[in-house]
């Protein structure tokens, strides 16, 4: 950062989901279906839906896995590199929408299957920041920075991508085992350091 202001973000643990194209979601869940929200997530526009699927692997399943909305352009599998070698995936660290090349994956909803040939990955721990927080704070999109993290093991994070976009809410997502690494759980805040 080029700024010396601090600037102190919410820090959100990503669980296992899947992003669904819409054609994936018909095939999934029925002709015509679209996924219908239960609960607004933090960004602006996206929401935990009531849908949910299964994950099969060569090596095990995992059920009851959230569906996040709304519909992509394409499929995403996004889960933790624990995951990957409990079902026996690839799923690479990448950014989201970078899945040339991933993972592949079976996907199980009420209606019907897909077979992902890609699109499993495992997210690149990454910060959203809004355009003004971005121009306050002097961070940059695609920047590199670290996160120190509270919790019951503060630590810092190195290798956060900076995503801005004046639509995102200014939070930081990790995955599981990221906050298994830190004792943190749920919401919890972090400092980005300069």
């Amino acid at each position: 950062m080029s700024k010396m202001e601090k600037l102190e973000v919410l820090v959100e643990v990503s669980a296992r989901h899947v992003h669904l194209s819409k054609e994936h979601v018909e095939i999934l869940f029925g002709e015509g279906a679209v996924l219908t929200p239960n609960r607004d997530l933090s960004q602006p526009g996206q929401f935990l839906s009531n849908e949910r699927v299964n994950l099969i692997g060569p090596r095990s399943l995992m059920n009851n896995v959230a569906v996040l909305g709304p519909e992509r352009p394409a499929t995403q599998v996004e889960i933790s590199l624990t995951d990957a070698r409990a079902l026996g995936v690839t799923a690479p660290i990448r950014e989201s929408g970078d899945v040339a090349g991933s993972g592949s994956i079976v996907i199980e909803g009420p209606n019907g299957t897909v077979e992902l040939a890609e699109g499993v990955i495992a997210a690149k721990r990454h910060l959203h920041v809004s355009d003004t927080d971005a121009e306050k704070y002097g961070l940059k999109d695609k920047q590199i920075v670290k996160v120190r993290v509270d919790g019951q093991r503060p630590l810092v994070f190195d290798d956060v991508v900076v995503r801005v976009n004046k639509n995102f809410a200014t939070a930081m997502h990790i995955d599981i085992d990221e906050a298994n690494a830190a004792a943190a759980s749920g919401k919890g805040m972090g400092e980005v350091l300069p």
